[in-house]
Formats: structure tokens, C-alpha cells, sequence
């Protein structure tokens, strides 16, 4: 074979394999978090775990992810005036950066509630008073996991002024255990995806 022959095969070669880099660099994965890993979701970032306590409160959590099932539970003891909350924030990308999901329809888990009260959050980099657009997770305490779809088009700001949620600048969620009163709260999720 000739040189020149070798030199545009590599290149032919170099320019698909270039080509297919950008275009799994720009696709979502749609599972976000099957918790097969104890401490990173399924893009290898580290959970975050948070509470109220930063805010004035003295909720209590403890968190453990064990075959595959994320298990949270805890106390809520909001600040004066305030509701209490505890948040599992699963990072999208590394350092805050959003990725474009608006080739999906949604969020969906698979989720048991033992008590409480819980919801999940888009959380775009376009919000800057950390109102982000949520929605309820309403499930029976029955003792079995539940498949919740939550359509992005249903997800609302608490406080602010309503805006349509810009699913291109999503750069995490947050599943939130929250209420207006001391109360305790207990939850499993097996999975968070895309839909």
C-alpha cells in the first residue's frame, strides 16, 4: 500500500472517530442516577447531601446507598418562619455546567416513600434566587416502589414569578423532603432518569 494510501486512511479514520466523539459529547444519558455506585451518580459526580441547617434550621438526615437503592430518613426542624427541607442534589455535570435536556420529556423515578412529604427540583443555571421549577412526588405508603413520571411543562417556582423552565440550562436535581413543621420523613429511590 502506498504511503499517501496509509496517511488518508488514518485520517478518514481520525475524522470519523472525531466525529463520533462530538456526537456522544453532546447526547444526555438519560439515567441520571441508578445508585449502583455508593458515592457518584451515573456521570461519576459526587451526590451532594443539604439541609436547612445552613439556613438556621436543625433538620437531621442520614443518607446511605446500598445494591443499588438510595435510602434517606431524618428529622425536620425548620427555622422560625421558615419551612425545614433536606436535599439530595445529583450533578449533571462537573463544576455546575448545564447540559441540554430537551430532548426529553421529563424526570422520572422510581421511588418509595415510607413517610413525608418529598419533591424534585430542575435546577437551571438560569435561576438565580434558587427558586427552581418543582413538582410534587405524590406516591402511596404502601411499601412498594412506584414509577413517577414528573412532565418538565408541570414543574413550578414556589415564589417567583412563573417562567417556562429552560431545559437547556439544567445542571442538576434535587429530591427534597421538605414541610412547614417539625415532622419526620423516610424515602427510598431505586432510579432517576430522563424520559
Amino acid at each position: 500500500m502506498k504511503p499517501t494510501s496509509l496517511i488518508n486512511q488514518a485520517l478518514s479514520l481520525a475524522a470519523l472517530l472525531a466525529f463520533s466523539g462530538v456526537s456522544l459529547a453532546g447526547s444526555l444519558n438519560s439515567v441520571i442516577d441508578d445508585f449502583s455506585d455508593a458515592k457518584n451518580n451515573s456521570f461519576g459526580i459526587a451526590r451532594h447531601y443539604i439541609n436547612d441547617t445552613v439556613a438556621g434550621g436543625n433538620t437531621t438526615t442520614q443518607q446511605a446507598v446500598s445494591k443499588g437503592i438510595m435510602s434517606v430518613k431524618g428529622k425536620i426542624v425548620p427555622a422560625r418562619g421558615q419551612p425545614g427541607w433536606a436535599s439530595t442534589v445529583l450533578p449533571l455535570a462537573a463544576e455546575g455546567q448545564p447540559l441540554d435536556a430537551s430532548d426529553y420529556e421529563g424526570i422520572r423515578l422510581l421511588v418509595r416513600v415510607n413517610s413525608g412529604n418529598i419533591n424534585i427540583s430542575a435546577n437551571s443555571t438560569k435561576i438565580t434566587n434558587f427558586d427552581y421549577h418543582a413538582a410534587p412526588v405524590v406516591v402511596a405508603s404502601d411499601g412498594q416502589f412506584h414509577e413517577v413520571k414528573i412532565p418538565f411543562k408541570s414543574m413550578k417556582r414556589a415564589w417567583s414569578e412563573q417562567t417556562q423552565l429552560d431545559t437547556k440550562t439544567i445542571n442538576s436535581l434535587s429530591i427534597v423532603a421538605y414541610s412547614p413543621q417539625r415532622a419526620s420523613f423516610e424515602f427510598e429511590v431505586d432510579e432517576v432518569s430522563f424520559y
